[in-house]
């Protein structure tokens, strides 16, 4: 990849997007072409076409898509199918068709099995059934990454994939009622502490076992699998660090301060019990984190009081 080279990063306003664009400027890449939803819809594969046909892009990073958490995926599965599955085959196909010669699709390790073998290695995937709580999300990611090798193989273009586990940093979603875990517990402590709440209710058991990257470390491992010649069509990335909901819960709650006594609704679903990506893949091509989950919370949780203060808090 040329520092001259034309990049799309799709999603950009996204904690993903975000943090790519971050990552690219900070490396010299000042030639970046983003869109908002109001300038292009991506669910719309002519107004998708004529964007590529326009831009010309050299370059893409396929960072959007619609996400939350396990209450908004599975009260919702037939929406998360039907608009990532528009947006991944119209951004996937349309640079295909108007000469984009590389793109980086992101997707997410929801894409394997519920019962898969830990740490979940890339060869697992479509090997049983996934889990039933984000099916829809899931399966609009895998005809994504299909896309990706097949018109790898039919046309030579280098379109590859990149799943990461599940994220955290500057940019996320804090909506308590369909965001991710972490970002929940960060407001719900947060609010707690300022309030002076005395109990915060969590949803599930708090037993299952979950790893987290910062976003800034995926960022890095994205730029790094497109300065490769020839990488792989899929490849994990994580930090290789589980811990439980519950022991996530203590280290949110010392990182914002709060006293707040956790109450868990074991009424709520708990998802996947565990799920650990195997990265022996991505590490032994040269990659590695640098941040530390307990620094990178203690971050994130700055960060979080400065999006609060300035208005610009996702939720």
């Amino acid at each position: 990849m040329l520092k001259t080279d034309k990049i799309y990063v799709a999603g950009h306003r996204g904690m993903v997007g975000s943090a790519c664009v971050r990552a690219l400027r900070a490396a010299g890449f000042e030639n970046i072409v983003t869109r908002t939803h109001s300038e292009l819809d991506l669910l719309d594969p002519a107004a998708v076409r004529a964007f590529y046909e326009a831009e010309k892009p050299d370059v893409a990073i396929i960072a959007a898509a619609r996400v939350g958490g396990i209450g908004a995926n599975s009260a919702a599965n037939s929406q998360f199918l039907y608009e990532n599955e528009l947006i991944a085959l119209n951004t996937v196909w349309s640079a295909a068709e108007t000469g984009v010669k590389r793109l980086l699709f992101l997707g997410s390790t929801c894409i394997y099995p519920r019962m898969a073998p830990q740490p979940i290695p890339e060869s697992a995937l479509l090997t049983s059934e996934l889990e039933k709580t984000n099916e829809g999300y899931a399966l609009a990611k895998i005809s994504g990454l299909k896309l990706c090798e097949f018109l790898r193989r039919e046309r030579g273009l280098v379109y590859h994939s990149l799943m990461p586990t599940n994220l955290y940093g500057p940019g996320d979603n804090y909506d308590t009622e369909h965001g991710h875990v972490l970002p929940t517990m960060i407001r719900k402590f947060e609010t707690a502490r300022v309030n002076g709440n005395q109990t915060v209710t969590l949803w599930g058991s708090g037993s299952p076992l979950r790893e987290f990257l910062h976003v800034d470390d995926l960022a890095s491992a994205c730029l790094f699998l497109l300065e490769m010649e020839n990488p792989p069509d899929l490849v994990n990335v994580g930090s290789g660090r589980e811990v439980t909901i519950r022991q996530l819960a203590e280290m949110v709650k010392e990182a914002t301060g709060s006293q707040a006594f956790i109450e868990w609704d074991r009424t709520k679903p708990d998802g996947t019990p565990r799920k650990l990506c195997d990265t022996r893949l991505i590490r032994k091509l040269g990659w590695a984190p640098k941040i530390d989950l307990t620094a990178g919370l203690r971050r994130t949780v700055d960060e979080y009081r400065a999006e609060v203060a300035s208005g610009r808090v996702r939720v």
